[in-house]
C-alpha cells in the first residue's frame, strides 16, 4: 500500500514543477505529516525529492529526475490505453496484457513507449453509437488482433456470397461497431473492410509489413461508413414540408440524406418541396409517418396513397 503511494507521489512530482504538502496530501488522501515522512523515505531511497521551505515552498524533484520503475512492455502500454474497454480487450485476447498494465499503471512510461497512445489509436477504433444488438465475438478475432498489433501479414479465407475467397492482407486496424468486429486491411494497393466473423481461416505470415504512417483508421472508417449508408438509399420520395416538418426531418430519417434534401429544397405554397433519398418505400413510410400533418407525400403514388389511408 505504501509502495504504491510512494510511486504515485513520484509521478505527481514528475508531472508538476512543484507541489505543496497540502496538495500532495489531498492527491494521496493522507495527512501532511505522512507526506513529510514519505518524502524523507524517497530521499533515503535515492529519489531526489527536495523540500523548499517557506510560505511558497513545496516539494519538487531535482535535475529532471524520472522514474524507471515500470518494466512496462509495449503490448502492456498499448493495452493500457484501451483498459476502459474490458469486453473489447477480452475479445481481442489482450485481457492479460491489460491486467499486467494496470498493475504497473502507477509508474511512468519510458520514453521509448511515449507513442503508445498513438499506436493504440492506429490499430483500434470504437464506433460506439448503436445499431443495438447482442455482441458476438468471432472465433478468429484474437488471431486477427495479434496480426494487427504485430504488423504481420495474414492469409485469410473469407465468406462472400455462396462461396469463399482467399486474400493476402495487411491488417491495419480493428473497428468494433455495435457489437460487430471489422478489420481494415490493405489488399494489394487498396484498403478494404472485412467483417471478422466472415473469416473461416486466418494464417499469420512470417513477414511483417511496413505501416503507412498517413493511414488514419478513424477517418477511413468514417468515410467507408458514409459510403455504405449512401449505398442503402436506393429510392426517392418527394415531400412537401411545413417549417416544423423541415426542422424535424433529420431526426426521423437518415440525417445526411435529410440535410442534402433540405439544402436543395424549394418553396412551394408556403412550404418547402424536397426530394429525399430513402432505403425503400416501406422504410420511408415508417420514418415519415411520425411527421404527421407536417409532411405531405407527393410521390411515388403508392406511398402517397398509404399516407392518405393512414391519416
Amino acid at each position: 500500500m505504501r509502495a504504491a503511494r510512494l510511486i504515485k507521489m513520484v509521478l505527481l512530482l514528475q508531472n508538476r514543477p512543484s507541489m505543496t504538502a497540502a496538495e500532495l496530501a489531498a492527491e494521496l488522501e493522507v495527512s501532511e505529516r505522512t507526506v513529510t515522512r514519505d518524502a524523507l523515505a524517497l530521499s533515503e531511497a535515492g529519489v531526489p525529492v527536495y523540500a523548499d521551505r517557506g510560505r511558497a515552498g513545496g516539494y519538487r524533484l531535482v535535475g529532471g529526475y524520472r522514474t524507471r520503475l515500470t518494466g512496462l512492455a509495449r503490448g502492456e502500454a498499448e493495452a493500457l490505453f484501451l483498459s476502459g474497454l474490458p469486453q473489447a480487450l477480452r475479445d481481442m485476447g489482450l485481457e492479460d496484457a491489460a491486467s499486467a498494465a494496470r498493475l504497473k499503471v502507477s509508474a511512468a512510461l519510458l520514453p521509448s513507449l511515449a507513442d503508445a497512445p498513438r499506436s493504440a489509436a492506429q490499430r483500434f477504433h470504437l464506433d460506439a453509437p448503436g445499431w443495438y444488438q447482442e455482441p458476438r465475438t468471432p472465433e478468429l478475432l484474437p488471431a486477427v488482433a495479434e496480426a494487427v498489433w504485430d504488423d504481420r501479414r495474414i492469409s485469410a479465407r473469407y465468406r462472400r456470397g455462396d462461396g469463399e475467397v482467399e486474400r493476402e492482407l495487411e491488417p491495419y486496424g480493428l473497428v468494433l461497431k455495435a457489437g460487430v468486429w471489422y478489420v481494415c486491411a490493405r489488399a494489394g494497393s487498396s484498403y478494404r473492410t472485412y467483417r471478422v466473423d466472415r473469416f473461416t481461416d486466418v494464417v499469420p505470415g512470417e513477414e511483417h509489413f511496413v505501416r503507412d504512417a498517413d493511414f488514419d483508421l478513424a477517418g477511413f472508417w468514417a468515410e467507408r461508413s458514409a459510403e455504405f449508408a449512401r449505398s442503402l438509399l436506393r429510392a426517392e420520395v418527394v415531400l412537401r414540408l411545413t417549417e416544423a416538418g423541415a426542422r424535424r426531418l433529420p431526426y426521423v430519417t437518415d440525417r445526411a440524406a435529410a440535410e442534402e434534401a433540405l439544402a436543395a429544397a424549394r418553396e412551394e405554397d408556403g412550404r418547402v418541396r424536397v426530394t429525399l433519398r430513402v432505403e425503400n418505400e416501406e422504410v420511408a413510410f415508417g420514418q415519415l409517418l411520425g411527421l404527421g400533418p407536417e409532411a405531405e407525400v407527393l410521390a411515388p403514388a403508392a406511398l402517397r396513397e398509404r399516407f392518405a389511408q393512414a391519416s
